[in-house]
């Protein structure tokens, strides 16, 4: 294959998931909106984890809501649980990795806080971990997956799930998930600017 039937096919496949994936998830979306301002407006905050490129999605989307997504605004209370290195050390070395986010979830957590899991298969066993401990918490698990969405099918309520088996495929529906999702909650927070 020579580089432009590359470049035009890996848009092509892009711009068709895309259609796909606004069909998909807009119910879920619509629900997740709706669960993070009554959250927000409770003085909850949003928890978001995942692994690898999900980890950084989870750092890059909980940024947006601490700093700014496209005006200057409040601050939004959100946490990535993947950005210090020795607490995730710590609980790999002493719990296991599969307790990465179950362990900050038990001692950040709060009732009513949105856990928000994200894993391109479903079936990572620290994001699915956590989710669980946030339910037997009370927080509200919701998260964002593709495929079949795996055993987090299961954990979430709402699950956002990209009509994909192609990993780079669904974490670009994710990362535009998650700035959608910091745009529409300026707007139900009366944050953006008119």
């Amino acid at each position: 294959m020579d580089i432009k039937t590359f470049f035009d096919a890996e848009f092509d496949e892009h711009l068709d998931l895309v259609n796909k994936t606004r069909e998909a998830t807009r119910d879920a979306f619509i629900e997740l909106v709706e669960i993070c301002t009554d959250a927000l407006n409770d003085g909850n905050k949003l928890l978001f984890f995942g692994n690898g490129g999900s980890a950084a999605d989870a750092q890059h989307i909980a940024t947006e809501f601490t700093v700014r997504y496209v005006h200057d605004r409040r601050a939004l209370p959100a946490i990535a649980l993947t950005t210090d290195s020795s607490t995730l050390t710590a609980i790999g070395n002493d719990f296991g990795f599969d307790h990465l986010f179950s362990r900050q979830i038990e001692a950040l957590g709060n009732p009513d806080d949105v856990a928000i899991g994200i894993s391109t298969s479903g079936n990572s066993k620290n994001v699915n971990l956590g989710l669980a401990k946030a339910r037997e918490m009370g927080l509200i698990a919701t998260g964002w997956t593709g495929k079949t969405g795996g055993e987090m099918v299961d954990l979430c309520d709402p699950i956002m799930i990209v009509p994909s088996n192609t990993t780079a495929r669904i974490q670009e529906m994710h990362i535009q998930i998650g700035q959608m999702l910091v745009g529409a909650l300026e707007h139900t927070l009366g944050l953006a600017k008119k």
